[in-house]
C-alpha cells in the first residue's frame, strides 16, 4: 500500500511540475501552420480519391507510408507497401468506384494526424456490370514522412446511404 501511495505521489508531482503552461497567444502562431497541414492532408485525400476513381493501384500505393496498413471491410488487412499494392490491384479487378470524400474532421499533432471522413458515390461490379450506391465512413491516420503527409493506417466500413 505504501508503495502504491508513493508511486501515486511521484506521478502527481511529475504531472504538476513538468507540464508547462503555454500562453494562449502562443497558440495563435500555430494556427497558420495547422491550416497548412490540413490543406496538405486534404490534397492527399484528393489524390487518394483519384486513385480510387481511376482504379490506379500504383497511385493508391504511393499515398501510403512504406509500412502502411490498409484495413478494408470484409477483406484481409494489407500491411506494407507491396501488400497494399496487391490489395488495390485485386480490388480494382473486381470493382470500379466513383466516389466523393466528405471530411468531417482533421486533427494534426506534430508529425501525426487523423481524419474522419465519409464517402458516397457508386460502385460498378465488373462480374455483373451492376452499378449500385456506395457509402462508407472512414478513419485515416497520417504520418509526415520527410516533410510529406502519407496514409499510415486506413480503415473503412459501410454506412447507411442517406440522400
Amino acid at each position: 500500500m505504501r508503495k502504491l501511495i508513493t508511486t501515486a505521489l511521484v506521478i502527481t508531482w511529475l504531472m504538476t511540475n513538468t507540464v508547462q503552461a503555454i500562453p494562449m497567444d502562443d497558440h495563435k502562431n500555430d494556427e497558420p501552420m495547422q491550416k497548412q497541414e490540413k490543406v496538405a492532408i486534404e490534397a492527399l485525400l484528393q489524390t487518394y480519391k483519384k486513385s480510387l476513381n481511376t482504379s490506379d493501384a500504383k497511385l493508391a500505393q504511393s499515398v501510403y507510408t512504406k509500412d502502411g496498413i490498409f484495413m478494408p471491410t470484409e477483406a484481409p488487412t494489407a500491411i506494407g507497401s507491396e501488400n497494399i499494392l496487391k490489395s488495390y490491384e485485386f480490388i480494382f479487378t473486381q470493382i470500379q468506384l466513383n466516389i466523393e470524400f466528405f471530411i468531417d474532421e482533421i486533427v494534426v499533432e506534430d508529425d501525426f494526424a487523423y481524419a474522419v471522413t465519409t464517402s458516397k458515390g457508386t460502385v460498378k461490379i465488373h462480374a455483373t456490370g451492376i452499378e449500385a450506391p456506395e457509402a462508407n465512413r472512414e478513419l485515416f491516420i497520417f504520418e509526415k514522412v520527410d516533410g510529406v503527409w502519407k496514409i499510415a493506417r486506413y480503415m473503412f466500413n459501410k454506412s447507411e446511404r442517406k440522400g
